[in-house]
């Protein structure tokens, strides 16, 4: 299989011809939610999530049997300033963990029953200090949502997308900042854990990095391009390369919603098949799902990436579905108050 664009003007058209959702499978399905053996309302945000499913999936009886967890890892050139507690070699050494199975993210998704993947792009190639010259070329930018797109399973029913990068959470406040307004200090946070001075670093170079590109961030794709990194264009791709499958997604925290909030300021409405999973405990995690109208799933204070907050939200997914799908109604119940 080979991407669909060979530009981001070409990406951009793609988008522009996302598929919607089905408006038949939703009353479908909400005719049978009023028929189950529940009083109305009962199962709360379950009863909405199991209709967002449906309405993606096509059928009255939505279901999560093959969900996909997907992991991007890049290095971002801005780390060199001092922006990460860690250093740039952890990605790489992190990377190694996933694959032995040994992180987070591969326990959360074994719990679920998801697949996972894990896909270096240029690890040993940061992308540009976003503060002397555009983070990626176009050609760099296509080739890493072509990555995100190709790693989509067509066979998939629900999507995680995760990412390892040291330096990313500085890139995603930088995306956050150019796309919503409000500056390094509205958006900046501790990362994996800088002090106060390091808090102060980032902010400055967010700010400088938004100053340097600011005739071009009008176009919200160059918006990726100049901030982003790598591992975020292909969590891009990813999502929207679902959305062309009719595949839901999951949204993990700040640097996964920093990274599709670009697709739904290029294009409106790019992420109505995607739902929060958790709120983060990363600086403005909470004001980024404001800025998309998105209401998280879970809020337990999480802030490892990696896809981990997701991946634990496949768990509320799974049940609101085999609550809609599985249970009786009240006529086949046999159960009064039908």
């Amino acid at each position: 299989m080979v991407a669909p664009f060979a530009s981001l003007s070409e990406f951009l058209s793609v988008l522009k011809a996302m598929p919607v959702a089905d408006a038949n499978a939703i009353a479908a399905a909400a005719a049978r939610n009023g028929e189950l053996t529940k009083p109305p309302g009962a199962l709360g945000r379950l009863e909405d999530v199991a209709l967002w499913v449906a309405g993606w999936q096509g059928t009255d009886r939505p279901h999560c049997d093959r969900p996909q967890v997907i992991i991007f890892a890049g290095n971002h050139g801005v780390a060199a300033q001092g922006v990460s507690a860690f250093p740039a070699e952890v990605t790489m050494q992190m990377v190694g963990n996933f694959r032995a199975g040994g992180a987070a993210i591969n326990q959360l998704s074994k719990v679920f029953g998801a697949t996972i993947s894990v896909h270096e792009l240029g690890l040993c190639r940061p992308t540009v200090d976003f503060t002397t010259a555009p983070a990626m070329t176009e050609a760099e930018m296509v080739a890493a949502l072509a990555v995100g797109w190709m790693a989509v399973d067509p066979a998939t029913d629900m999507l995680v997308v995760g990412e390892m990068g040291i330096g990313n959470t500085t890139s995603a406040a930088a995306l956050a900042a150019a796309l919503f307004g409000g500056g390094g200090a509205a958006w900046v946070g501790r990362g994996t854990g800088v002090d106060d001075v390091g808090l102060a670093r980032k902010v400055r170079v967010v700010d400088t990095g938004l100053a340097l590109h600011a005739p071009l961030l009008g176009d919200f794709l160059q918006v990726m391009r100049c901030l982003g990194g790598l591992e975020l264009a292909a969590m891009a791709g990813a999502i929207a390369r679902a959305r062309t499958l009719r595949i839901p997604v999951i949204l993990d925290g700040f640097i996964c919603t920093a990274s599709a909030a670009v697709l739904e300021k290029a294009v409106v409405g790019s992420l109505d098949h995607c739902i929060a999973g958790h709120l983060s405990a990363e600086g403005a995690h909470g004001k980024l799902l404001a800025s998309l109208g998105k209401e998280p799933l879970l809020s337990l204070g999480l802030r490892l990436g990696e896809g981990s907050g997701a991946a634990l939200a496949i768990g509320v997914v799974k049940g609101a579905l085999a609550c809609h799908s599985g249970m009786s109604t009240f006529t086949e119940a046999g159960v009064l108050g039908g």
